[in-house]
């Protein structure tokens, strides 16, 4: 049983978790963009120790845990941006 999933279980993991997350930012109560950029923060994490508990390599073919975390980092960064912006 390969240990990877498929790309397109990935993209959909990740989209699932962003709906969440966008569902969750909603009703923070210090506003929507500040709500969703920690909780973009905290997905970098989280999903960085996923990939060092799963002992996945960081430069793959495959999708994992690290390519989740760096586009949760990208949107954060536009996120933070757009913080500072407003």
């Amino acid at each position: 049983m390969p240990r990877t999933l498929g790309p397109s279980r990935v993209i959909a993991r990740f989209a699932v978790r962003l709906a969440l997350l966008i569902g969750f930012a909603a009703f923070g109560s210090v506003g929507f963009s500040r709500s969703l950029a920690v909780l973009l923060w905290m997905s970098v994490i989280l999903c960085a120790l996923a990939g060092v508990i799963r002992r996945e390599p960081a430069f793959k073919a495959a999708l994992n845990h690290w390519d989740e975390a760096v586009a949760f980092g990208a949107l954060f960064a536009l996120a933070h941006i757009a913080n500072e912006l407003a």
